[in-house]
């Protein structure tokens, strides 16, 4: 059979500590035998960051070649929010967002996952007004990066926004420069949001769903995780794969939907400083592919 250039399997991996410097996390990465890996280029829960050194750029560039880890994605800060309704949160979120993304390319990481904002009692309208306007200004920031933002599917939790696809089409509409942008699925947000993955017909309707309002040409990566809270919960919970209330079926049936074939995958869900947990789980999933 000829070689189509399409990939023909999932690409399975999980987010990885940065600790020490961050070429680690792709050592770290082969230890559990990861074929992509998720990063914070800095501490998720600081503002302040020093720039890469040369020396940690040209080490994590050697290590993604020896590892074999080809695909690397970052997530930013947990402390940004683009969507704040106080102006000098909202610069200051900008910034650190800003920083992230010049980081991002510093290293060579093609996408930068973010939550997109919440409005914080602004309101809906207001807030993704507010969302897209920061990406406005991040993206006039780096013009020419190669480098692309991926805004998250979230749960719901508080005022946070992005849980529905029409929030998501909404942003979207409003930013500028919205070629730019692309979508990260998280399995567990979705669920909680109230998108029931569980069963086939579901599965399909979520993602005819997606399709219908950003397109799965937008997509560009997937948390997997599964959920502590029960279905709709609105709560950002992830558990184990297949020891929540989403159960495998919904992992065995992303896995084998070839639209999402080399599409990066990563876990999120909670591990030691062994990473067993991330070894069961890398295994669980495997052993839902068909092969």
């Amino acid at each position: 059979m000829a070689n189509t250039g399409k990939p023909s399997r999932p690409l399975l991996g999980a987010h990885m500590s940065i600790a020490g410097e961050v070429g680690e996390a792709l050592t770290r990465g082969k230890q559990v035998d990861c074929e992509c890996i998720q990063i914070f280029t800095k501490s998720s829960r600081q503002w302040a960051s020093k720039p890469f050194t040369k020396e940690e750029i040209e080490t994590f560039k050697r290590n993604r070649v020896e590892t074999g880890i080809a695909t690397v994605i970052a997530h930013d800060s947990y402390l940004v929010n683009l969507g704040a309704p106080d102006e000098a949160m909202r610069l200051k979120s900008v910034k650190g967002f800003i920083d992230e993304l010049h980081r991002c390319e510093a290293l060579g990481v093609p996408i930068l996952v973010t939550h997109p904002g919440a409005h914080v009692g602004s309101g809906i309208e207001n807030g993704i007004k507010t969302i897209a306007k920061s990406i406005d200004q991040a993206h006039a920031a780096s013009k020419g990066f190669k480098v692309r933002i991926a805004l998250e599917i979230t749960a719901g939790q508080g005022s946070t926004l992005g849980h529905t696809f029409e929030q998501m089409a909404q942003i979207f509409d409003a930013v500028v420069e919205n070629e730019r942008l692309r979508l990260c699925f998280d399995t567990e947000h979705a669920f909680a949001a109230g998108y029931d993955i569980r069963t086939a017909e579901g599965y399909e309707n979520t993602f005819g769903e997606l399709d219908k309002f950003v397109g799965l040409k937008n997509l560009a990566a997937f948390h997997l995780n599964d959920s502590i809270k029960d279905f709709h919960s609105r709560v950002d919970r992830h558990q184990h794969i297949g020891k929540g209330f989403i159960g495998l079926d919904p992992f065995r049936r992303l896995l084998n939907d070839p639209r999402f074939f080399g599409l990066p995958m990563c876990l999120e869900t909670p591990k030691g400083p062994e990473l067993k947990e991330d070894i069961e789980n890398l295994a669980t999933l495997r052993s839902l592919f068909a092969n």
